[in-house]
């Protein structure tokens, strides 16, 4: 009788873990609230702004920003208008149209007690638009690498910003000062952190004076 062949053992397969869910946070990086973790929600598209770039910004900006108005047109996180409430800024307004982000934000802005930060669910550019003229010290652009209201945005803010304020802008690419002409601003610091082009604008006429 013909002896049977043996099957080949089967080739070993590393047994598959299931994904552990991973937490990400973010830190503010000074100031009153120094330290203080930032939850990331696992969203598409959220991008927190790096903490290298945070740092360098508020750098350019000046340590204590005691007295501003700040708005946060793409809050997201919330990192940037924190921030700004962790250095002394008077009015920092958190504008997010995600539902979910919005009451985090709020959650956040509530632990924290700070009276002086303003969570409001609508959209960035409206949100821009409705803002009182020359009103503001610091406008935060931070919109969905993808979305297409990048020209829009910064024209906004080009108008609700203070003539001696900032808008600060990150983007995919680098903005030019031909592209920031049609709404009167100008580069006054750049800095590339892998994909991401930061920038900190002012008004033509502030930067002329």
């Amino acid at each position: 009788m013909p002896m049977m062949k043996k099957a080949p053992p089967a080739p070993y397969r590393k047994p598959v873990r299931p994904r552990a869910v991973q937490t990400h946070e973010v830190r503010i990086i000074g100031g009153l609230f120094k330290r203080t973790k930032l939850p990331v929600a696992d969203n598409p598209g959220l991008r927190p702004t790096p903490d290298r770039v945070r740092e360098t910004l508020f750098n350019w900006l000046g340590q204590d920003l005691t007295g501003w108005r700040c708005l946060d047109a793409f809050a997201g996180t919330g990192a940037l208008g924190f921030e700004s409430a962790s250095r002394g800024a008077t009015e920092v307004r958190l504008i997010e149209n995600d539902a979910a982000l919005v009451d985090q934000l709020k959650r956040i802005a509530s632990q924290l007690k700070l009276e002086t930060v303003q969570v409001a669910r609508a959209d960035g550019v409206t949100a821009l638009r409705q803002a009182a003229p020359s009103s503001l010290d610091v406008i935060f652009l931070d919109p969905p690498f993808d979305s297409e209201v990048f020209d829009a945005a910064v024209l906004a803010a080009a108008q609700a910003v203070k003539p001696s304020g900032f808008v600060y802008l990150e983007a995919p690419v680098r903005w030019t000062d031909e592209r920031l002409q049609a709404a009167q601003l100008q580069l006054y610091r750049h800095l590339k952190a892998g994909a991401v082009h930061a920038h900190l604008l002012q008004r033509i006429t502030a930067a002329v004076a």
